[in-house]
């Protein structure tokens, strides 16, 4: 007897956009914390740039930005965040570049790796603090200095509560984040490159000018506007180390709309506006540069 096997119909596969994507439930806290602290706050602070109190549109807040005092925090701000951020850049990059390519024990860069992931998210008053007990006037190394050396910090003129001492401050953080930054760039420059460099006759000058350079020279401008970014938009170092005696914009801010004397809200508003699209453009150029690094190394 013979018997006629017949197959049925395949089942069909199930359809890619057919039910519910829980995925979706993966990211959903952070969709709800960047609406919440994020997408919402900055939305308020445009609508109050462009109000007066009594919720009234007005260009009077944006034309208040062009007031002297203003452009001479908005100044100070800038010089502060340009300076520590190649400060902090350039060390950064150096110690990050003899981490992994220099011939270190092993045991330096875990150790480094470990205290910049500390390091760059320590500040505020714990910061401030760190740093009036180092360099203040009755600081530890100030007085130090003194009785072993003979040599008298501020008699110089350096001050701790000054545009120096804040970008001081400010390297605390930038040089391990700068290391946390450009690390991955530096472990994408393959040995193969170098190997090639020197069978060619090449020095060690060729290689960084024409190979490694040009390879990494956008994760390390990208980093930078980053730094800057990050600086820019500091306030609880700046405000617990100076208080009001330095004139940048965020503490200009935060007299504007928390102050006894000057309380124009919406004039804080309008600040916090000019704040947000400085970062904004340097983390829309680090976000370029970055795509332009990860083409530069496939």
């Amino acid at each position: 007897m013979t018997t006629s096997l017949t197959s049925g119909p395949a089942a069909a596969p199930p359809k890619p956009g057919g039910g519910l994507n829980w995925h979706w439930l993966g990211v959903l806290p952070f969709l709800v914390f960047a609406t919440l602290f994020l997408i919402l706050p900055t939305a308020y602070l445009m609508v109050g740039a462009f109000q007066n109190e009594a919720g009234h549109f007005t260009l009077a807040n944006i034309r208040g930005l062009a007031d002297d005092n203003v452009l001479n925090a908005y100044w100070i701000s800038f010089r502060i965040s340009a300076a520590s951020a190649l400060g902090g850049g350039i060390i950064g990059f150096l110690l990050a570049w003899a981490a992994v390519q220099g011939k270190l024990p092993e045991w330096i860069r875990p150790t480094l790796m470990t205290f910049s992931g500390v390091a760059s998210n320590f500040a505020g008053v714990p910061l401030a603090f760190a740093f009036l007990a180092t360099l203040g006037r009755v600081g530890l190394v100030t007085a130090l200095m003194r009785k072993y050396l003979g040599f008298d910090l501020y008699s110089t003129g350096f001050s701790i509560l000054s545009f120096t001492g804040l970008t001081l401050t400010y390297l605390y953080f930038q040089i391990p984040l700068m290391v946390l930054i450009v690390s991955p760039a530096l472990e994408g420059l393959k040995r193969e490159w170098r190997e090639a460099c020197d069978c060619l006759g090449g020095s060690a000058y060729h290689y960084w000018r024409y190979v490694a350079l040009p390879v990494l020279w956008p994760s390390i401008m990208g980093a930078m506007l980053l730094l800057f970014a990050n600086a820019f938009g500091a306030v609880a170092t700046a405000y617990a180390l100076t208080g009001s005696s330095l004139n940048i914009v965020p503490i200009l801010l935060f007299a504007q709309i928390r102050g006894d004397v000057l309380h124009n809200p919406n004039l804080g508003y309008a600040l916090a506006l000019g704040m947000v699209v400085i970062t904004g453009i340097s983390n829309a150029g680090y976000i370029w540069l970055r795509s332009k690094s990860e083409k530069g190394r496939t």
